[in-house]
C-alpha cells in the first residue's frame, strides 16, 4: 500500500486520566510521524496534540482507532489526495 501525507489532531479533554495512555499509543507508531506539536491549555484541563504523518492508510486507521478508544479523546485525520 502506498503512503499517504496527512495529520491527526487529537484533543485530550483531560489530561490528567488519558495523557499517559495516549503518550503510550504515540510511541508505538513513532515511526510514521515527521513532526509533532502538542499544546496544553491548563486553564480548561485541556491538550492538544498535531502529528504530521507520512503513512500507508491502514497504519493510519490503526493509530487513530486506538487513540479513538481511549475515554475522553477526540481524534480526527485528513490525508493529501492520493497521487
Amino acid at each position: 500500500m502506498k503512503k499517504r501525507l496527512g495529520f491527526i489532531g487529537i484533543i485530550i479533554h483531560d489530561r490528567d486520566k488519558s495523557v499517559e495512555a495516549v503518550n503510550h499509543i504515540l510511541h508505538q507508531h513513532a515511526k510514521m510521524f515527521v513532526g509533532r506539536m502538542g499544546i496544553p491549555y491548563k486553564e480548561k484541563n485541556v491538550g492538544v496534540i498535531t502529528l504530521i504523518v507520512d503513512a500507508d492508510t491502514d497504519d493510519i486507521g490503526a493509530l487513530t482507532g486506538q487513540l479513538g478508544g481511549i475515554e475522553g479523546i477526540s481524534v480526527k485525520s485528513a490525508l493529501a489526495k492520493a497521487e
